[in-house]
């Protein structure tokens, strides 16, 4: 009889090797298809909430929401139609930051960042205080302007878009990504003034992720949450992935300049932006 020949040291040192290798291959190809996976699959929440806003449009003769009537600001929104998701809380949720950051969960911790949801505030008929990553544009509230010289937060009514019927709706943001409950970026907050890139509502961070107050609108919806860019909802209700420097192209409120300084158009220049951003395609 022949004794049967086992695999000798040197065979699954090779064996061993040849794993490790194709390993080493297939998980940063594994980690991309995962990240766009939760790419997809955040696209197709913001569809929903697509319907979510449409109807809610339909329902009041076209208008949104109307920030007077229903509490606090920047979360209108979650107050409008926390009846129709109350049952289904991850839709509030993007699959690429589902989970609250580890260093705290309550008072000025309440922000979320790139990865990481953050805290609603309190209010409307089920007071709920979700965990979310999603935010609204603030320019879309409606609200009564008899004179029109009104403002919220600092925010001319006549500027809003009080209602989905408008034209150019396909680079309206309503809804997307964000790190707070909502942002109104602008480049000024009258006629008169001069389009500031530095000014808080619409500077860049200086990092993925910085939280530098309520006030730095830009920030909580210039993340980059899913690989190099972001996902926004549009006023025509569709969805499409959206690149961090286009953002200052979109057109946030009825004065918004698309082709502003921070813009191509504009004449942006390499040393207007943050080093981390610098790597990113120009708009």
């Amino acid at each position: 009889m022949h004794r049967r020949r086992g695999f000798t040291l040197i065979e699954l040192l090779v064996v061993i090797a040849i794993i490790a290798l194709l390993m080493g291959i297939l998980m940063p190809a594994l980690s991309r298809v995962k990240k766009q996976a939760r790419t997809v699959a955040c696209q197709a929440l913001l569809k929903q909430w697509g319907t979510i806003w449409s109807m809610y449009c339909d329902d009041n003769d076209g208008r949104f929401p109307e920030a007077g009537d229903l509490g606090w600001k920047r979360g209108t929104w979650v107050i409008a139609f926390r009846d129709s998701y109350r049952t289904k809380s991850e839709m509030v949720l993007c699959p690429s930051a589902a989970k609250r950051r580890p260093t705290g969960t309550t008072g000025v911790e309440a922000w979320g960042d790139s990865t990481h949801s953050y805290i609603q505030g309190s209010g409307g008929i089920f007071n709920s205080q979700e965990v979310a990553s999603y935010g609204g544009n603030n320019w879309t509230y409606y609200a009564r302007d008899p004179s029109g010289t009104g403002a919220i937060q600092g925010r001319p009514i006549r500027w809003n878009w009080k209602t989905k019927d408008t034209s150019n709706s396909t680079n309206i943001p309503i809804f997307a990504d964000a790190m707070w409950r909502g942002g109104g970026p602008c480049y000024r907050t009258s006629d008169s003034g001069a389009l500031n890139p530095s000014f808080t509502r619409i500077r860049p961070p200086d990092f993925d992720g910085q939280w530098l107050g309520y006030g730095y609108e830009m920030m909580h919806f210039t993340l980059k949450r899913h690989q190099t860019g972001t996902n926004v909802l549009f006023l025509d209700w569709s969805v499409r992935a959206v690149g961090l420097k286009e953002l200052w192209t979109l057109k946030w409120h009825r004065q918004y300049p698309i082709n502003g300084p921070l813009t191509k158009a504009g004449g942006v220049q390499p040393s207007s932006w943050p080093d981390w951003m610098s790597s990113f395609k120009d708009y």
